[in-house]
């Protein structure tokens, strides 16, 4: 969801964005936002999938309200983010339109943009079935930005405003296992977390595990070649 159209400078996003696979590989899904036009904040997570979602549709859900974000896949819920105080206006508040878009990523996607793109595999099409939409219509030319209230056809049992505990049981165990990146563990990219940002060390411990130059206070090593004033002679 964008509205980059009628707010060129200050723009909100909430994104479901397939990141593409290597063949034979696991499926990587990232969620991300931006409120208010802080693209220079990059709240992005990533996620390998348990199943390969060109085979079969899949059910993937954004609950937007003023309070929170939550992300679904198959009715799991995947991600929270509670607007807090210190995100401020970073917390996408403005009308919506919804898009869906294939476009080529591969510079930074698959790999930090190792695979590339092969084109002799398109055309690309992408399919949606049983779209279902929740919300408010609001007039873009005029831009009044009312509260939406719930309707008679939408009632809380069809709009939950909360995760249950049975959901959030699912939820942790989704991220133990699936997880692969949060922003707020990237140590490259911010020294100091977001303050949105609650930690959790055992969260930390796992990222730390899978990429500990990204998520702990590891270096990559750099090879030192050493040269050689021998020369060397094969025999014939």
């Amino acid at each position: 969801m964008s509205n980059g159209d009628m707010f060129e400078n200050n723009h909100d996003e909430i994104d479901f964005e397939f990141l593409g696979n290597i063949r034979g590989k696991e499926w990587r899904v990232q969620t991300n936002i931006y409120g208010n036009g802080s693209t220079n904040v990059g709240r992005e997570e990533r996620y390998g999938l348990w199943f390969d979602p060109a085979e079969d549709f899949h059910q993937y859900s954004i609950l937007w309200t003023d309070s929170r974000i939550i992300f679904y896949v198959d009715e799991v819920p995947i991600r929270e983010v509670k607007r807090t105080a210190s995100m401020g206006g970073e917390f996408p508040s403005k009308p919506m339109t919804l898009y869906a878009t294939i476009w080529d990523g591969s510079s930074w996607a698959t790999n930090g943009g190792k695979y590339k793109v092969n084109y002799k595999y398109s055309p690309y099409i992408a399919e949606f079935s049983e779209f279902v939409l929740h919300g408010c219509t609001v007039d873009p030319i005029e831009q009044v930005f009312r509260k939406c209230d719930l309707t008679p056809q939408i009632s809380e049992a069809a709009i939950p405003n909360n995760i249950t505990t049975a959901k959030r049981t699912k939820m942790e165990s989704f991220r133990r296992k699936h997880m692969t990146y949060s922003y707020c563990y990237d140590h490259l990219r911010y020294k100091i977390p977001p303050a949105e940002c609650v930690l959790d060390p055992q969260e930390a411990k796992r990222l730390r595990k899978f990429d500990p130059v990204t998520f702990g206070k590891g270096r990559r090593h750099r090879a030192k070649h050493r040269h050689s004033s021998q020369a060397e002679f094969t025999s014939v």
